[in-house]
Order: structure tokens, then C-alpha cells, then sequence
């Protein structure tokens, strides 16, 4: 990835910060406030050099952080809580760590409120664990926290390390600059997202009174495009699809691989996988894509935007569906998707196994059938040898924002009005990133705000680079979450 490219993908992730800034403030005031009022961000009052200190402080702790080797598997994320720990306890900020497992572990941290007259909490949520990485196909090692072109790079630079530790640095501001809250701002640093999510699961479970009921959280995720050094639009994720993975695996007689039988295991599975990968599953349109590509439409050629203006009568169009197969970025938008992530059979060349597998990636549109689309993949294959087994499913209903997401709602208006003199807003929905929030009902699926954050990660085996440039990173994504919890408070001026 280019330092251009890591660059424009952090400033989108400071786009939605400010998204949020506005979505954060007090609802009740939206219809009083005036359109055209000026936002007043507290990190304005804090004088220039005090804020080189945090751009700095920010860098060193991101090449700190990104020197912790989190792979997941097996994720040793206690190394990074302890890390966490370590600046927290020399600030005097609460938290603890607690250990689930041998070398995992989540952290918590609080800021508490300062007023008598108090709202329920903010979340700023994030991961320790990082995907894999092949050091190979790297021009620095993926954990040595390089700066190379003014550009930071390591694995989880992009996901999500730096939005981890910007939270952390956001703490530290509010701190040390005694900002007034009216509610608890909690830090929660988590272990096993990028696998089997038993670090929220767990701590759900074991530790449910420590997110008092929050309000709000902010997390990872959501799109928006920089064009030319300047925001074009701002994406508010608020929805997500569901995951569903499944491992197939396919019988067949053994034998040497000296004599070819066409029943064997590993072809019975290739003629399985063939058919599942030239399998299409069904063009769906929900309202928020809908409202999403309509939103979209004057950025594109004129062709195209008049597709987007009517996407349910454009899927209709063989020709647009030709289009929509070789546009990843429009694709999995419209419909269920699945993809061929891992494959297994003989630990020898020479022999034929008795069975082969494969792991598939499916991802469900919200409010869509799991089983259903299991048993379309079932008879899509038509073969009885090959069996399917879901590996972990999230199978929560699409929460009812997907239907009241609409530029009409009051949460929309306030990121309207914090981003006038940036980029417009729009919504969109991503797939798919999960933490249930306790609500009132009890532990629910549904997450009362999500504020997500670019995620424009290369993953794999590529570079994974720090995706801001050092200036935006170290200057801005630590003030704007701090700008956030401020503007959580009811600032008025937001």
C-alpha cells in the first residue's frame, strides 16, 4: 500500500469520528439548533504545544503497540492489555485486566463522570488480535512498527491497532486536560475478534456490569472516499451481515495416487467448491442500500447513476448484473455472498484420502436465512458425499435501525450538521462486525449506536500500512475521539 493510500484511508477514519461528534450530542435539541450553527470542538481550547505533545505521545505508543505480535491464532493478546495497563496505571486512569484463558485476555478502563446530573456511558471498543501476516510479501516486517515514507506499517496498523490506541490516547486527554463529562467514558480493549470472538463473549458473560448499560459505542467499520486531499462524503455503517461459515467436507474411496479413481474424495470436493463458486445467489435491494447508492449517484458517471438512482429496477437488467458481478466493492451490497478461504486433504502427495475439506466464507445480508441459503448451497452441489457444517454462526436478527436509518432521523441530523463544512453523510452497511450491548431488556443484539471507522485493510498476506500518513494519525485521530466524548456530554456548540 502506497503512503496516498494510507493516507486517504485514516482520514476517513477521522471523517467519522466528526460523524460522530454530532450524533453524540444531545438529541433533544436537534429541532431548536440552527442549521448553519458553528461547531466549537474542545480540543481547540488546548494550547498547540500540549497537543504536539499527545501527536507525539500517539506515534512512539503506535510503534510501541504495533512491536506486540498479536496473531490470532493464538492471539497472546495479554502482551498488548498489559501494555495498555502499563500507561494507564502511569496516568492514574482505572482499569483492569482480566485473564480467560492462557495468554488471552481483555482490558477495561474508566474515566467517571464528574457531574451529579449523569447520562449512560460511552464505549470507545476495539481489538488487540491481527490476522496473519507472511512476512515475504512485506517491504518492512510486519511487526516492526516502521515509518517508511511517512507512512507507519505493521499488522493491525489498519485493523485495528491504531484506532485502538488513538482511544487510548483520548483517554489520556481527557485526564489530563480535566474535561467535565456527565457520563462514565469506559475503554474496552478486547482479545479473539478476528476468530472466535470469546474476548466479547466472554467478558459479556462474566463482566456484563462493567458496561452499565452504555449508550453509545464507538467501533470499527464503515466507508468513505477522499478524493484529491478532500472528503468527498462521509459512510455511517448501520448494518452489518451475518456470518456464517461453513466447512465441507466430501467422502470418497482411498487409494495411491498412482492410480487416479474419479470418486476420490479430493475430486468429489473440486466439483463441489466448482459449483458453489459459479453459484449466484439472488439480487436483494434493502432499504439501506437503496438509500445508500441513490446517495451515490451524483458521484458516478451518468450511466451508472442512473442505475443507482433505481437500483430495484437496474438488478432487472442483464446487463447490470454483469456489471454488479465484476464490481466487488457493489457485489457483496446486493446479495449473500461466498467465498473459498481454505482447502485440506492428504498429508502425503502419493495418497488419495478418504475425505477433503474446505472452509467457506458466507456472508448473510441482514435479515436473511441462514438455513435457507445452506440448503440452496446443498442442492446447488447435489451430491450426497459432501457434507456441510456451519463453523460459527451469528444468526441475531438485522436489527430494526437497518428500516429507520433514514436522512430523516435525528441521529442523522446531527452528523449532518457536524460535518456541513466537510462532506456529506450517508449510510451504508458493511459486512460484518459484532459486539452485543447489554440493553434494557437484558444482553440484546442490538448495538444502540455503532459509530464505525474505516476498516480499509489489506488482509492476507499484504502490507498493512499504518493508513494515515504519521501527521493524520499523530495530530487528529486521537483529538477527534477526544472531540467526540465531549461532544457525548451535550455540548451544545457540536
Amino acid at each position: 500500500m502506497s503512503a496516498s493510500d494510507a493516507k486517504r484511508s485514516f482520514v476517513h477514519r477521522i471523517a467519522l469520528l466528526l460523524a460522530l461528534a454530532g450524533a453524540l450530542s444531545s438529541i433533544q435539541v436537534i429541532a431548536q439548533d440552527a442549521p448553519t450553527a458553528k461547531t466549537t470542538l474542545a480540543s481547540t481550547k488546548i494550547p498547540a504545544d500540549r497537543l504536539k505533545q499527545y501527536s507525539d505521545l500517539a506515534v512512539q505508543w503506535m510503534q510501541d503497540y504495533l512491536r506486540i505480535d498479536t496473531t490470532n491464532p493464538p492471539g497472546n493478546e495479554a502482551r498488548a492489555a498489559a501494555f495498555f495497563n502499563k500507561i494507564l496505571d502511569q496516568e492514574g486512569i482505572e482499569n483492569r485486566v482480566f485473564d480467560y484463558a492462557p495468554g488471552r485476555a481483555n482490558l477495561w478502563a474508566r474515566i467517571p463522570h464528574t457531574t451529579a446530573d449523569t447520562r449512560r456511558p460511552i464505549i470507545l471498543l476495539n481489538h488487540m488480535d491481527v490476522v496473519t501476516s507472511d512476512a515475504s510479501h512485506w517491504k518492512v516486517p510486519p511487526f516492526s512498527g516502521a515509518i517508511v515514507g511517512g507512512s507507519m506499517y505493521g499488522r493491525g496498523a489498519q485493523d485495528m491497532k491504531d484506532e485502538g490506541l488513538a482511544q487510548l490516547v483520548a483517554m489520556v486527554m481527557l485526564k489530563r486536560e480535566k474535561i467535565p463529562l456527565d457520563r462514565d467514558v469506559i475503554f474496552l480493549a478486547v482479545a479473539d475478534e478476528e476468530a472466535d470472538g470469546s474476548g466479547t463473549d466472554w467478558f459479556i458473560k462474566n463482566q456484563r456490569d462493567l458496561l452499565e448499560n452504555a449508550e453509545f459505542l464507538i467501533n470499527e467499520g464503515g466507508e468513505n472516499l477522499l478524493e484529491n486531499g478532500k472528503v468527498k462524503y462521509v459512510g455511517v455503517d448501520v448494518g452489518e451481515k451475518t456470518t456464517f461459515w461453513l466447512h465441507v467436507v466430501a467422502h470418497g474411496r482411498p487409494g495411491h495416487g498412482s492410480r487416479p479413481n474419479p470418486d476420490s474424495a479430493p475430486n468429489r470436493l473440486v466439483r463441489a467448491l466448482d459449483r458453489i463458486l459459479a453459484y449466484r445467489t439472488p439480487l436483494t435491494v434493502l432499504p439501506v442500500v437503496d438509500e445508500f447508492l441513490r446517495d451515490m449517484a451524483p458521484y458516478e458517471p451518468p450511466e451508472r447513476a442512473a442505475d443507482y438512482r433505481n437500483v430495484r429496477k437496474a438488478i432487472e437488467d442483464k446487463k447490470f448484473q454483469d456489471e454488479v458481478e465484476r464490481d466487488e466493492s457493489l457485489n457483496f451490497l446486493l446479495r449473500n455472498t461466498i467465498s473459498l478461504t481454505m482447502m485440506g486433504g492428504s498429508e502425503q502427495t502419493n495418497v488419495i484420502p478418504p475425505e477433503a475439506w474446505a472452509n467457506l466464507d458466507v456472508r448473510i445480508l441482514p435479515g436473511g436465512d441462514p438455513p435457507a441459503l445452506l440448503e440452496a448451497i446443498r442442492r446447488v452441489v447435489n451430491d450426497h458425499v459432501a457434507l456441510f457444517k456451519p463453523v460459527a454462526a451469528f444468526l441475531e436478527e438485522a436489527e430494526d435501525a437497518l428500516h429507520v436509518a433514514g436522512n430523516g432521523t435525528q441521529l442523522q441530523g446531527r452528523r449532518k450538521r457536524a460535518l456541513a463544512d466537510l462532506a456529506p453523510v450517508h449510510v451504508e452497511q458493511r459486512g460484518a462486525e459484532v459486539f452485543r450491548l447489554p440493553n434494557d431488556r437484558g444482553v440484546g443484539h442490538s448495538r444502540q449506536l455503532v459509530a464505525d471507522l474505516e476498516r480499509d485493510a489489506v488482509q492476507g498476506s499484504r502490507n498493512d500500512a499504518g493508513g494515515n500518513g504519521i501527521d493524520c494519525f499523530g495530530r487528529r485521530l486521537s483529538r477527534l475521539i477526544f472531540d467526540d466524548v465531549d461532544c457525548g456530554r451535550g455540548n451544545r456548540h457540536c
